[in-house]
């Protein structure tokens, strides 16, 4: 199937907009134009917004089964479409498309769970102090909500927000990335083909600073969810400031990985490995600063290297691929810069540490070794395949070095001791830890992180509460 064409649903209509501005979507693993999409007018935004109103006026009436039902016919319509879905990702975005297949196969389930999740939105009776009264809680959907994504993972990203506010019965207008549109066009159709009235779900594309702040000075938006970088994060939170409009941040983090001596080491270099470069790194909570115990240094970085050298790297739509290109040419510099960095610092390059081939943003898999915590690369967030790593001595020395940042969004340990996983568990500021493992989210479980690295939830029922204000009325009776 080829890559489709790009439009934007305002008011429940598919359109290029008024503006007669476009740009175009690069694939990133030639280089080649691969489709073209429209930027929306101000007079478009106003539209979204308006029509934001009068579908959340609609659909917050509709009963929670009558929702879900929609919501699963949805689901059902991306699952029909799934491989043609998953090949677009990877086109746009660069990763594997056995990568794509898992992603989508989450934001469907995502679809799913919130769908059902939404008929268990329950309100209480609060025992009263005085005969004769009653005290009532609610639970309402806050109103029309405006969300912003991040390219990185065009369907999940989209499906958190999107799913989270119309489970909850809010309308919602998002941004997707310019650089990876038609993953939530598609998603876009499944609703409206599903029966999604008019207005619910709105998408707008254009230049992300004039597209927020026009969204956000409106008096319409009552949440904004955004996934993204601190410093737009914190930016997009002082424009919402202006009409009171509540906020859940998905923001960067610089997840430390902690490997102890007595962890199982082979299934630790495995996994952090694999970890690492899933979608090239550019991953918010994939294991960028890695401290390894002094003892196992030496034998985990060994099988660390074998893990690396045997990415293999190319076009992400060959199934044989474990990795496919940065989104974009301009992260090559970006990455060149940290590890020219790390190295004038002391760092040793073991294995990559450039470009490589002619054609598309490709980057070799990274490892170093003996990297100072001066380097840019263990304060910075690289977004990219590099794995840096340093030695450790104690427990205590390395809970001071992980929570040394800003940021606190997920975090790793490899380790046998029980005791030592209980003290990581009271220590480390993340938002999200992990054991003996990688996995640190499952549409079920709230997602979100600590510090710079943001606030609020995705996934589980923390993420379905940030759509919905709580209303309490009392009742003298009798």
């Amino acid at each position: 199937m080829p890559y489709p064409d790009l439009k934007m649903l305002i008011a429940g209509e598919w359109t290029d907009g008024s503006s007669g501005k476009s740009e175009p979507v690069i694939c990133p693993a030639d280089g080649s134009t691969i489709g073209t999409l429209p930027h929306a007018s101000p007079a478009d935004l106003d539209a979204a917004l308006q029509s934001s109103l009068d579908g959340f006026n609609v659909w917050r009436k509709m009963t929670p089964h009558s929702r879900q039902a929609v919501l699963e016919k949805a689901a059902c319509h991306l699952e029909d479409r799934f491989e043609d879905i998953s090949a677009n990702l990877t086109r746009e975005m660069g990763k594997p498309i056995g990568e794509s297949r898992i992603e989508l196969r989450v934001a469907i389930d995502l679809l799913r769970w919130y769908a059902e999740e939404g008929k268990r939105v329950y309100g209480r009776i609060i025992p009263s102090r005085f005969p004769n009264m009653q005290h009532e809680a609610r639970k309402e959907p806050v109103g029309p909500v405006v969300a912003f994504v991040a390219w990185n993972f065009p369907a999940t990203n989209t499906m958190r927000k999107v799913a989270g506010a119309l489970a909850a019965g809010c309308s919602i207008t998002i941004k997707p990335s310019e650089e990876t549109p038609a993953t939530a066009i598609a998603i876009g159709r499944a609703l409206t083909d599903a029966g999604l009235p008019a207005g619910v779900l709105n998408i707008v594309f254009g230049v992300p600073p004039e597209v927020s702040e026009h969204l956000l000075a409106s008096p319409i938006p009552r949440k904004l969810s955004f996934t993204g970088s601190v410093p737009v994060g914190i930016h997009l939170q002082q424009l919402a400031a202006r009409n009171m409009i509540r906020c859940t941040m998905e923001l960067g983090g610089h997840s430390p990985v902690m490997v102890f001596e007595d962890c199982d080491i082979e299934a630790a270099a495995k996994l952090c490995a694999a970890g690492k470069f899933r979608n090239a790194g550019q991953v918010c909570i994939s294991p960028t600063r890695f401290f390894v115990q002094d003892s196992i240094h030496d034998r985990f970085l060994a099988l660390f290297k074998e893990q690396v050298e045997a990415v293999k790297v190319g076009d992400g739509l060959d199934e044989a691929v474990n990795m496919g290109p940065l989104v974009a040419e301009r992260r090559i510099d970006i990455m060149d810069g940290f590890v020219s960095d790390a190295v004038s610092n002391g760092a040793e390059l073991l294995v990559g540490g450039s470009r490589i081939q002619s054609e598309g943003s490709f980057f070799a898999p990274t490892l170093l070794q003996e990297v100072p915590d001066t380097a840019r690369i263990m304060t910075e967030e690289p977004f990219g395949p590099i794995a840096p790593t340093a030695r450790f001595s104690s427990l205590e020395e390395v809970i001071d070095r992980a929570n040394s940042l800003p940021f606190g969004l997920a975090a790793y340990a490899f380790t046998g001791s029980a005791r030592t996983a209980g003290v990581l568990k009271q220590e480390i500021e993340a938002g999200m830890l992990a054991v003996n493992s990688l996995h640190v989210h499952s549409v079920e479980t709230p997602f979100g992180g600590l510090k710079f690295s943001g606030y609020g939830h995705e996934g589980g029922i923390e993420g379905l509460e940030v759509f919905l204000a709580t209303r309490y009325s009392s009742e003298i009776y009798g």
